[in-house]
């Protein structure tokens, strides 16, 4: 049986160079996509200002508050970014720990 090697100096063609808007712009052509957009804009996105928010009228850095919620930094990172991805949500329970620690109150309202 005869082996087949490829050459170093072959080259793959040349993709049409997208910039992000261009890429953004066709992924948002599909309707489930589009959907998981929205949700996580009108959703996540509110929640994570919000934390963020508390944080930056604590004057606590992010090392501040981990430590005052009884955490590590990359814990309160982990936090952060799950309100910006499919990953599971965050507790209750953390999100008062979070609250707690910038001195506010949580407070949770169906509108």
């Amino acid at each position: 049986m005869r082996k087949t090697t490829v050459s170093a100096k072959q080259k793959t063609p040349a993709l049409p160079a997208l910039s992000h808007d261009e890429m953004v712009k066709g992924w948002m052509k599909d309707a489930a996509f589009r959907q998981a957009v929205l949700r996580i804009e009108r959703e996540e996105l509110a929640l994570l200002d919000a934390l963020l928010t508390a944080r930056d009228a604590s004057g606590l850095t992010q090392v501040q508050i981990a430590e005052r919620m009884g955490t590590k930094p990359p814990a309160v990172s982990r936090l952060l970014a799950s309100l910006s991805s499919e990953k599971q949500s965050p507790s209750v329970a953390t999100l008062r720990k979070y609250a707690a620690a910038c001195g506010k109150k949580l407070e949770i309202r169906l509108v």
